[in-house]
This record gives C-alpha cells, sequence and structure tokens, in this order.
C-alpha cells in the first residue's frame, strides 16, 4: 500500500516497494504552506497517481517543487503526472534526460533493446510492469538546473555529489529537520553498468555524515539515524 510516513520535522516518506524487481523507488515531500518540495517523482504516471492519493488522505500541502535526485527512470518517469510542479535537478541529468525524452518508449522498443544487450533485462522488465499506458508517459528534463548547490526558497538545500551510480546524484538536505536525502547516490552502479568489483561507496557516505543531520534516508533502504548510519561504515 502507497502511503506517507512521517520522519521528522517536515519530512514525510513514502517508501517503495521492497521487490527488487518492481524497481520502485521511495518518495520524500518536505511540508510547507508556502508549497511543498517532493522529492523523486514516482517510477511512473500510475506511481505518481498512487502518491498524490496518499497525500491527499493525510491532507498534506501540495508540492510546489520537484526534485530530481537523479536522472534514472524509477526516480523520473512519474514527473509528468505532476501537473504544475517546477523541476529542480543537475545540468548532467538534464543532458541525459533530454535524450531519454527522446527515445521511443514503448514494448516494442523496450524487447529490441533487451535483445540488443541482455543485462537491460531487469531493468526493462520492470519499466514494462510499472507503465500501464506508454501514450501517458513523457519523459521530462528539469526546469530549474543547478551545477553544485542551490538553496530553494524554503530553506531546503540541494547539493550535487556526483558517484559511480548516476553522475548527477544529489542529495536534499532540510537543516531544521535534521534529515538529508541521499537518493541512490552511494549505490553501486545499476545492474547493465556493474563489474564484479562494483561495491556500494561508503567513502562518500562518510563524506557526507554531519552531527547536525539526525536522519539519513536512501530511495531503496530504510532511514537511518546518525548513530546508525556511522555504525554502519565502521561494520
Amino acid at each position: 500500500m502507497v502511503e506517507f510516513h512521517h520522519l521528522a520535522g517536515r519530512v514525510w516518506l513514502c517508501p517503495g516497494d521492497d521487490d527488487p524487481e518492481l524497481v520502485q523507488a521511495g518518495v520524500a515531500l518536505i511540508a510547507d504552506e508556502r508549497g511543498s518540495i517532493l522529492v523523486d517523482a514516482g517510477q511512473s504516471p500510475s506511481h505518481a497517481r498512487e502518491i498524490q492519493a496518499a497525500l491527499h488522505a493525510i491532507d498534506l500541502p501540495a508540492p510546489r517543487w520537484l526534485v530530481y535526485t537523479h536522472h534514472h527512470w524509477d526516480h523520473v518517469w512519474g514527473a509528468c503526472a505532476w501537473p504544475g510542479v517546477e523541476i529542480v535537478g543537475h545540468v548532467t541529468g538534464a543532458e541525459l534526460l533530454r535524450a531519454e525524452a527522446a527515445r521511443p518508449w514503448s514494448i516494442p522498443y523496450l524487447r529490441a533493446e533487451v535483445l540488443r544487450n541482455r543485462r537491460l533485462g531487469p531493468s526493462f522488465r520492470a519499466r514494462a510492469l510499472a507503465v500501464d499506458s506508454w501514450d501517458e508517459l513523457t519523459v521530462l528534463p528539469p526546469t530549474w538546473i543547478f551545477t553544485d548547490e542551490l538553496e530553494l526558497p524554503t530553506g531546503v538545500r540541494v547539493r550535487h555529489v556526483g558517484g559511480r551510480h548516476a553522475p548527477d546524484s544529489t542529495v536534499v538536505v532540510v537543516p531544521d529537520s535534521g534529515v538529508m536525502l541521499l537518493g541512490d547516490s552511494w549505490y553501486p552502479p545499476p545492474l547493465h553498468l556493474r563489474t564484479p568489483t562494483d561495491e556500494p561507496d561508503l567513502a562518500l557516505v562518510g563524506r557526507l555524515l554531519d552531527d547536525e543531520i539526525g536522519w539519513y534516508v536512501s530511495s531503496h533502504s530504510p532511514p537511518l539515524t546518525l548513530a546508525e548510519a556511522r555504525a554502519a561504515l565502521d561494520g
């Protein structure tokens, strides 16, 4: 069931599905009466609509901004179902998404690409399961583009960290709530690009830890407290 849970301060989390074959990322809402910030869009228009229903169910303020943590499909394909939001993303992701938007997404296209490169199979099967109608899917690049760091009008900070998972990986910091949203920044590269030696980038997480931040949230993992994150790094 798609639903939001309060984490801390004005940060609410909507976890993704934990079935790895579905490749469904979680999203976050930073609630603010001046206009909320949605972090990632959902993996498809139908997933986005489920997220919208979950927001409505607990009467959270509608998002005014949508921040992409990176350009991968399970974080951005729902954006076309969020009318009226301004999309914030890194300049590298904007370039990549313009190329993605030009692809003829459809079941025949997915099949042809998997036949060309079998390693795309898990990701492309998940896309086929996620999208109810290819006619309603439009891949949207960000409209508000940044390079290094950006502070949004509600005091939320967006910072490019890069890494091997995606060149545009971005973290979102909510200082007044003591929360950092990590996206997939420390994960190894996607399966079709991964090598046997690729591992999670724990050094990246270590550089991000901050005594002023009490919660660290990844898109496909449960939230960790600062103490839990330090223990995981030490282990």
